[in-house]
């Protein structure tokens, strides 16, 4: 039977290096099923998140020779003959193995101004093609692959400065809502820190749901924080009525 050869990192926040397994290959097999071998055979103490097996709860997001991925939707025969190396992400700090601490994330999450419709009672019509703008950021499952892949927030450490994509996308999918009335490009260009963004598209590029982030998401508003901020018309009228 032929074997896979995987170097699964191993360690804590204190040090780690990789460990080499072998391990059998079954038709079909992703790199999760591959680690849940490992669990089973070899360490039991191996650590990893993972829930729906599905590519839909975004829980086993590591590093996959180097690119982030899920493991669950990464084929071991993808790598034919090559050694398959599987770290945590490298964006967030390391608890265990595999598991990263993204706690960062659901903080960042209760920050961001929430949904805010009309005050009114009215029932709503919205017609579909003004909510089809919106519906593709609603596919997010917040694998946090592209805020792993962000070279601000990997690089630079910068999560304290730049939100990151995961939350451009969200920001987003407020912004364009038809319903919503409240404006957030003061957050973005201040707190959300959308200026660190520089369009290299990694993060969409990766994106398991394929969601356009940098096209539909962080470029548009980009466009609207430059209207409201750095419009020269809109700048002599801000100074015309001494805001």
């Amino acid at each position: 039977m032929p074997e896979a050869v995987l170097k699964v990192f191993r360690g804590d926040a204190s040090g780690g290096e990789e460990k080499t397994y072998r391990v059998p290959i079954v038709e079909g097999m992703v790199v999760l099923d591959a680690l849940h071998y490992i669990q089973a055979h070899y360490d039991g103490d191996l650590a990893v998140r993972w829930n729906c097996k599905a590519g839909k709860c975004g829980s086993c997001s590591t590093e996959i020779n180097g690119r982030p991925r899920l493991a669950c939707k990464t084929r071991v025969d993808a790598f034919g003959d090559q050694e398959i190396h599987v770290w945590p992400m490298r964006a967030f700090p390391l608890i265990k193995d595999l598991v990263t601490d993204v706690s960062a994330n659901y903080r960042i999450a209760r920050q961001i101004p929430a949904f805010a419709p009309a005050d009114t009672n009215v029932p709503w019509t919205i017609q579909n093609e003004d909510m089809e703008r919106v519906q593709e950021f609603r596919k997010c499952i917040e694998c946090f692959l592209c805020q792993d892949v962000c070279h601000v927030l990997r690089e630079h450490d910068g999560i304290s400065q730049y939100h990151g994509p995961r939350f451009m996308v969200k920001i987003a999918a407020l912004e364009m809502h038809p319903k919503d009335t409240l404006k957030r490009t003061a957050y973005l260009r201040e707190k959300g820190g959308l200026g660190f963004c520089n369009i290299t598209k990694c993060c969409q590029e990766l994106c398991p749901e394929h969601i356009h982030i940098t096209d539909n998401a962080i470029i548009p508003l980009k466009e609207r924080v430059a209207d409201d901020f750095y419009d020269p018309v809109r700048w002599a009228l801000r100074k015309i009525k001494g805001q």
